[in-house]
């Protein structure tokens, strides 16, 4: 595991070349610590279930690049994209009907899929080649730990590269907003 503290934009490309090649990569976002995968290697998102901890009936959200990326995962109606517009980048997920192209591995079957664009441009930029997991990066069902080396102690566990900002003032992963309907409606954590 290498541990790179204040990434550069040198160290996000290497990130991004770890996800390339079926990695899994530790990274701020602007709530909590997500752990990422390629949504597109199955091997790889397996292995985020597996370090979690996570029942494989539970999906993984979609963290991509800018708004207009979302139309590439998700199929969104010009009023979604008002509604998404006045919220994103920020933290909310958004649960939208996905597109074919996202693997039911990360949906966990359903034609739903939860997708994130946050105020964060080291997250950002790890999405910039292909959309990624988001999840938070603890154990299921165990608090949401900052800094990195909590987090890393907690999962028990390698992860291939991390990305450590130090700690994070939030320990609150994303609102999720359903937007199925085209009416958002919010939903508990």
């Amino acid at each position: 595991m290498k541990i790179i503290k204040n990434p550069t934009m040198e160290d996000i490309q290497e990130a991004i070349l770890v996800l390339a090649n079926g990695g899994v990569v530790l990274y701020p976002t602007d709530t909590v610590y997500g752990l990422a995968a390629n949504i597109f290697n199955k091997k790889a998102v397996k292995r985020i279930y597996e370090i979690k901890h996570r029942d494989l009936f539970k999906p993984l959200s979609i963290l991509v690049s800018d708004i207009a990326a979302i139309s590439t995962v998700a199929d969104i109606t010009e009023v979604d994209e008002k509604i998404i517009n006045m919220y994103l980048p920020g933290p909310y997920t958004f649960i939208l009907e996905k597109t074919p192209i996202v693997p039911l591995v990360v949906t966990s079957g359903l034609k739903q899929v939860g997708v994130r664009v946050p105020d964060n441009e080291i997250a950002c930029k790890l999405a910039s080649i292909f959309p990624i997991t988001t999840t938070s990066a603890n154990l299921s069902d165990e608090k949401v730990l900052s800094p990195p080396d909590e987090i890393l102690e907690q999962l028990g566990c390698e992860v291939d590269l991390v990305l450590d900002v130090g700690k994070l003032d939030s320990t609150t992963p994303s609102t999720l907003i359903d937007l199925v309907n085209h009416e958002p409606k919010f939903l508990k954590r």
